[in-house]
Protein backbone atom coordinates (compact mmCIF):
# COMPACT_ATOMS: atom_id res chain seq x y z
CA UNK A 1 0.00 0.00 0.00
CA UNK A 2 2.66 2.38 0.65
CA UNK A 3 4.69 1.63 -2.15
CA UNK A 4 1.66 2.65 -3.75
CA UNK A 5 1.30 5.81 -2.45
CA UNK A 6 5.06 6.53 -2.99
CA UNK A 7 4.63 5.88 -6.69
CA UNK A 8 1.88 8.19 -7.14
CA UNK A 9 3.33 10.58 -5.11
CA UNK A 10 6.48 10.32 -7.29
CA UNK A 11 4.80 10.83 -10.40
CA UNK A 12 2.83 14.06 -9.67
CA UNK A 13 6.17 15.06 -8.60
CA UNK A 14 7.74 13.84 -11.70
CA UNK A 15 4.67 15.72 -13.84
CA UNK A 16 4.83 18.92 -11.42
CA UNK A 17 8.71 19.18 -13.04
CA UNK A 18 7.49 18.22 -16.65
CA UNK A 19 4.55 21.18 -16.68
CA UNK A 20 6.92 23.76 -14.70
CA UNK A 21 9.39 23.08 -17.19
CA UNK A 22 7.14 23.44 -20.33
CA UNK A 23 5.99 26.63 -18.67
CA UNK A 24 9.59 27.83 -18.64
CA UNK A 25 10.27 27.05 -22.47
CA UNK A 26 7.05 28.69 -23.31
CA UNK A 27 8.01 31.94 -21.24
CA UNK A 28 11.24 31.82 -23.08
CA UNK A 29 9.61 31.65 -26.19
CA UNK A 30 7.02 34.05 -26.06
CA UNK A 31 9.93 36.23 -24.34
CA UNK A 32 11.78 35.71 -27.65
CA UNK A 33 8.69 36.42 -30.32
CA UNK A 34 8.19 39.92 -27.80
CA UNK A 35 11.73 40.86 -28.57
CA UNK A 36 11.80 40.49 -32.33
CA UNK A 37 8.15 42.09 -32.72
CA UNK A 38 9.11 45.37 -30.68
CA UNK A 39 12.24 45.45 -32.61
CA UNK A 40 10.68 45.04 -36.07
CA UNK A 41 8.31 47.72 -34.99
CA UNK A 42 10.78 49.92 -33.44
CA UNK A 43 13.06 50.28 -37.03
CA UNK A 44 9.70 50.99 -38.52
CA UNK A 45 8.63 53.63 -36.01
CA UNK A 46 12.36 55.56 -36.14
CA UNK A 47 11.98 56.07 -40.01
CA UNK A 48 8.70 57.94 -39.39
CA UNK A 49 9.85 59.76 -36.26
CA UNK A 50 11.80 63.25 -37.10
CA UNK A 51 15.55 63.48 -36.03
CA UNK A 52 15.50 64.25 -32.35
CA UNK A 53 14.62 68.25 -31.52
CA UNK A 54 15.77 68.54 -28.20
CA UNK A 55 13.37 68.58 -25.32
CA UNK A 56 10.05 69.78 -24.71
CA UNK A 57 9.03 73.72 -24.35
CA UNK A 58 8.74 74.87 -21.28
CA UNK A 59 4.87 76.03 -20.21
CA UNK A 60 5.16 80.13 -19.42
CA UNK A 61 2.70 82.49 -17.83
CA UNK A 62 1.62 86.08 -19.48
CA UNK A 63 -0.35 88.50 -17.83
CA UNK A 64 -4.02 88.48 -19.60
CA UNK A 65 -3.97 92.41 -19.86
CA UNK A 66 -2.54 95.67 -19.88
CA UNK A 67 -2.75 95.54 -15.82
CA UNK A 68 0.39 94.16 -14.71
CA UNK A 69 -1.31 93.27 -11.35
CA UNK A 70 -4.10 91.49 -13.43
CA UNK A 71 -4.73 87.58 -12.78
CA UNK A 72 -1.78 85.45 -14.85
CA UNK A 73 -2.92 82.36 -16.83
CA UNK A 74 -0.96 79.38 -18.20
CA UNK A 75 -0.49 79.12 -21.87
CA UNK A 76 0.63 76.11 -23.98
CA UNK A 77 3.27 76.52 -26.49
CA UNK A 78 2.93 74.90 -29.45
CA UNK A 79 5.38 72.53 -29.28
CA UNK A 80 3.40 70.89 -26.72
CA UNK A 81 0.58 70.05 -27.96
CA UNK A 82 0.43 66.22 -27.95
CA UNK A 83 1.52 65.01 -31.77
CA UNK A 84 -0.80 62.43 -33.62
CA UNK A 85 0.20 58.65 -32.88
CA UNK A 86 1.67 56.49 -35.60
CA UNK A 87 0.12 53.42 -36.65
CA UNK A 88 2.06 50.51 -37.49
CA UNK A 89 0.48 47.13 -38.68
CA UNK A 90 -2.71 48.54 -37.37
CA UNK A 91 -1.64 49.57 -33.79
CA UNK A 92 -0.89 53.10 -32.57
CA UNK A 93 2.46 54.17 -31.04
CA UNK A 94 3.32 57.04 -28.99
CA UNK A 95 6.55 56.86 -29.32
CA UNK A 96 9.48 54.73 -27.99
CA UNK A 97 11.67 54.36 -25.10
CA UNK A 98 15.27 54.17 -24.60
CA UNK A 99 16.98 53.03 -21.16
CA UNK A 100 20.62 52.79 -21.77
CA UNK A 101 22.32 51.19 -18.99
CA UNK A 102 19.74 48.00 -19.75
CA UNK A 103 20.48 48.47 -23.97
CA UNK A 104 16.74 48.71 -23.96
CA UNK A 105 15.01 50.46 -26.72
CA UNK A 106 11.22 49.52 -27.24
CA UNK A 107 8.30 51.30 -29.18
CA UNK A 108 5.37 52.28 -26.56
CA UNK A 109 1.92 51.70 -27.49
CA UNK A 110 -0.44 54.45 -26.86
CA UNK A 111 -2.71 52.15 -25.00
CA UNK A 112 -2.74 49.17 -23.21
CA UNK A 113 -4.30 46.22 -23.74
CA UNK A 114 -3.19 42.13 -23.02
CA UNK A 115 -2.59 41.59 -26.86
CA UNK A 116 -0.80 44.89 -27.26
CA UNK A 117 1.26 43.93 -23.93
CA UNK A 118 2.83 40.94 -26.00
CA UNK A 119 4.34 43.55 -28.41
CA UNK A 120 5.74 46.31 -26.80
CA UNK A 121 4.99 48.61 -23.80
CA UNK A 122 2.08 50.25 -23.39
CA UNK A 123 0.92 53.91 -22.04
CA UNK A 124 -1.18 52.92 -19.08
CA UNK A 125 -2.39 56.89 -18.78
CA UNK A 126 -1.10 59.93 -18.87
CA UNK A 127 1.64 61.36 -21.06
CA UNK A 128 5.18 62.87 -21.56
CA UNK A 129 3.40 66.76 -21.80
CA UNK A 130 1.88 66.26 -18.43
CA UNK A 131 4.31 64.58 -16.24
CA UNK A 132 1.99 61.73 -15.49
CA UNK A 133 3.32 59.28 -17.81
CA UNK A 134 2.78 55.85 -16.81
CA UNK A 135 4.29 52.77 -18.95
CA UNK A 136 3.95 49.04 -18.39
CA UNK A 137 5.73 46.10 -20.29
CA UNK A 138 5.86 42.56 -19.40
CA UNK A 139 8.27 41.11 -17.29
CA UNK A 140 10.45 39.45 -20.60
CA UNK A 141 14.12 39.84 -20.60
CA UNK A 142 13.56 42.30 -23.68
CA UNK A 143 10.97 44.39 -22.43
CA UNK A 144 11.01 45.07 -18.74
CA UNK A 145 12.03 41.78 -16.97
CA UNK A 146 15.24 43.99 -15.75
CA UNK A 147 13.53 46.72 -14.55
CA UNK A 148 14.31 46.20 -10.71
CA UNK A 149 17.92 46.66 -11.54
CA UNK A 150 17.24 50.15 -12.30
CA UNK A 151 19.78 52.67 -9.43
CA UNK A 152 18.95 56.65 -8.77
CA UNK A 153 20.09 59.30 -11.03
CA UNK A 154 19.85 55.89 -14.25
CA UNK A 155 18.44 57.90 -17.50
CA UNK A 156 15.42 56.93 -18.87
CA UNK A 157 14.94 58.95 -22.26
CA UNK A 158 11.50 58.72 -24.32
CA UNK A 159 11.01 60.60 -27.85
CA UNK A 160 7.54 61.70 -28.75
CA UNK A 161 6.44 61.04 -32.46
CA UNK A 162 7.51 64.51 -33.27
CA UNK A 163 11.04 63.93 -32.23
CA UNK A 164 10.72 65.27 -28.92
CA UNK A 165 13.16 63.75 -26.34
CA UNK A 166 11.85 63.73 -22.78
CA UNK A 167 14.69 63.17 -20.15
CA UNK A 168 14.38 61.42 -17.01
CA UNK A 169 16.12 60.28 -13.90
CA UNK A 170 15.09 57.32 -11.85
CA UNK A 171 14.16 58.15 -8.25
CA UNK A 172 13.07 55.18 -6.62
CA UNK A 173 11.70 51.80 -7.41
CA UNK A 174 8.85 50.11 -5.21
CA UNK A 175 7.33 46.85 -5.48
CA UNK A 176 3.36 47.91 -5.54
CA UNK A 177 0.31 45.12 -4.58
CA UNK A 178 -1.43 44.11 -7.35
CA UNK A 179 -4.53 45.58 -6.53
CA UNK A 180 -3.03 48.82 -5.02
CA UNK A 181 -3.79 50.79 -8.32
CA UNK A 182 -4.22 54.13 -6.39
CA UNK A 183 -0.90 53.45 -4.77
CA UNK A 184 0.63 53.32 -8.17
CA UNK A 185 -0.71 57.00 -8.89
CA UNK A 186 -0.20 58.29 -5.74
CA UNK A 187 2.18 61.08 -5.58
CA UNK A 188 1.49 61.66 -9.63
CA UNK A 189 2.44 65.37 -10.95
CA UNK A 190 4.29 65.96 -7.29
CA UNK A 191 6.70 63.08 -6.46
CA UNK A 192 7.80 61.66 -10.20
CA UNK A 193 6.89 62.68 -13.95
CA UNK A 194 7.11 59.42 -15.37
CA UNK A 195 6.42 55.65 -13.79
CA UNK A 196 7.57 52.37 -15.65
CA UNK A 197 5.93 49.55 -14.44
CA UNK A 198 5.82 45.33 -14.71
CA UNK A 199 4.68 42.35 -12.70
CA UNK A 200 6.83 40.01 -10.61
CA UNK A 201 7.96 36.76 -11.28
CA UNK A 202 4.71 35.50 -9.25
CA UNK A 203 2.40 37.67 -11.00
CA UNK A 204 0.78 39.43 -7.98
CA UNK A 205 3.22 42.34 -7.32
CA UNK A 206 4.25 45.05 -9.39
CA UNK A 207 7.91 46.45 -9.58
CA UNK A 208 7.57 50.08 -9.78
CA UNK A 209 10.14 52.69 -11.22
CA UNK A 210 9.77 56.33 -10.43
CA UNK A 211 10.95 59.00 -12.53
CA UNK A 212 11.42 62.88 -12.50
CA UNK A 213 12.32 64.79 -15.89
CA UNK A 214 15.40 66.56 -16.00
CA UNK A 215 17.01 68.88 -18.61
CA UNK A 216 19.79 67.15 -20.74
CA UNK A 217 22.09 65.72 -18.05
CA UNK A 218 21.28 67.63 -15.07
CA UNK A 219 21.24 66.19 -11.58
CA UNK A 220 18.15 68.12 -10.66
CA UNK A 221 14.63 68.38 -11.51
CA UNK A 222 13.03 70.66 -14.04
Amino acid sequence: MKSNVWKVLILLGCLMILAAALLCVYNIREGKNAGAAAADTLSALRQEIPEPAGTTAVTETVPTGEDLFALYETTTAASETAPPDIVINSDAYCGYLEIPVLGLELPVQSGWSYPALKKSPCCYSGSALTNDFIICAHNYPSHFGRLGSLTTDDRILFTDTAGIVHTYAVSGTEIIDGGAVTQMFSGQSEDWDLTLYTCTLGGQSRVTVRAYRVTDDADTPD
